[in-house]
């Protein structure tokens, strides 16, 4: 059994106090409390970039059930400043884990509380919105002075978390196609060719059709893997390069990645995108959707709650539903869409913008991630849509 510590607080800036048992690092972490309905991929959800920066709080039951793995991992590391749920799995049932959720997140320095009410947490994030937190398991605080704390700590609006997260030194993803490689279980009566390395089983990697440079904004390895496994040889360049070092590697299109933080605060990066339109094909993801919508002169806005679970999105074009992976707090402000800007995807909880396409570019974005979620790719599959586009532009 996992050492636990007592009397660990969750306090959020409207003074509203969660006590319970502590597990993971004994420290006290401030954080942007957000929620997530997600039933399935904790692990991936806490290694994503894109969650730098928030206090996490899993809104399904019981959480750590399947250990965590390398394989499965988003980063090298937990990016969460805590997680939040109401019960943890002190032992992992998955042949596949090599650490337990305890573990790991103590490994990495990362507080988590277990025993609260995650239903009235979740209840107060979505009427009240997200607010600042305070995770506390070494005893450090009272309550008072972790609600004193809370207040007094960072918002992630006007932050810039990509200069954390993007690589510091530019790499070419997986030349060995080892790391891409999709884990499926073993079926001997499939058509789809795979290979066997002791227990796992891995569909096999098709051939390059392109090569690609990604702009690190806090790029997954399941973006990554799923770009090669789609045909694409991806190169990845820190977040903040400028449009020429782009373009000397002379790619056959451009991705920008998601990642965590405010999309607004990145001017710089706006103006490269503004200097790299209609030189190459762009794909953007997630925050990259957001500051193409910058650079071609429109605004974002923070979400009431943020989106960090399941969320219903349609394709315009086609009526296609499916639902979708997202992990952001900003969304397209409607009012600022520019004219060369069609909106190709919508929302359907809240009507924001998901997609948009440029009316005279080659350039298509996304607010989810398509490759994250169990068969978006069969309602809008994005990455042949980005092929095509490449192919038109050559």
């Amino acid at each position: 059994m996992p050492k636990q510590h007592n009397q660990a607080i969750l306090a959020l800036e409207d003074g509203t106090v969660f006590r319970g048992t502590g597990f993971g690092a004994s420290t006290t972490r401030t954080g942007e409390a957000r929620f997530s309905t997600a039933m399935s991929g904790y692990q991936e959800i806490l290694t994503d970039p894109a969650s730098r920066g928030l206090m996490l709080a899993m809104s399904y039951s019981h959480i750590g059930s399947t250990g965590m793995n390398e394989l499965d991992a988003e980063s090298d590391r937990p990016q969460v400043s805590g997680l939040v749920v109401e019960e943890l799995c002190e032992h992992p049932s998955s042949w596949r884990s090599q650490q337990s959720l305890h573990e790991n997140l103590a490994a990495a320095g990362v507080p988590g509380i277990q025993g609260i009410d995650t239903r009235a947490l979740t209840r107060r994030l979505r009427e009240s919105g997200t607010m600042r937190a305070v995770l506390c398991t070494d005893g450090s605080l009272d309550e008072a002075a972790a609600v004193d704390l809370a207040r007094r700590s960072d918002s992630l609006k006007g932050s810039k978390l990509v200069s954390e997260v993007t690589t510091k030194q530019n790499y070419l993803w997986d030349p060995e196609d080892r790391l891409s490689r999709e884990w499926v279980v073993r079926n001997p009566t499939s058509p789809v060719p795979y290979t066997m390395e002791g227990k796992d089983c891995f569909v096999s990697l098709p051939p390059t059709r392109h090569r690609l440079v990604a702009l690190d904004l806090g790029i997954g390895r399941g973006f990554l893997s799923s770009l090669r496994q789609k045909g694409f040889r991806v190169e990845v360049v820190n977040a903040f390069a400028s449009a020429d070092e782009i373009l000397a590697t002379n790619p056959d299109g451009i991705v920008l990645s998601n990642g965590p933080g405010d999309p607004a605060a990145l001017e710089k990066i706006h103006e490269t995108v503004r200097q790299l339109l209609g030189r190459k094909p762009i794909l953007a993801i997630g925050l990259g959707h957001l500051i193409l919508a910058h650079a071609l002169g429109g605004r974002t806005r923070a979400l009431h709650s943020g989106h960090h679970n399941g969320q219903p999105v349609q394709d315009l074009r086609s009526g296609g539903v499916a639902i979708t992976h997202q992990n952001q707090g900003f969304a397209v402000d409607e009012s600022s869409v520019p004219s060369v800007l069609e909106v190709t995807h919508r929302n359907l909880n809240d009507g924001t913008i998901e997609g948009t396409r440029h009316r005279e570019l080659p350039a298509i974005s996304l607010q989810c991630i398509p490759s994250a979620a169990p068969r978006t790719n069969d309602v809008f599959d994005i990455f042949e849509e980005f092929a095509k586009m490449i192919d038109q532009s050559k």
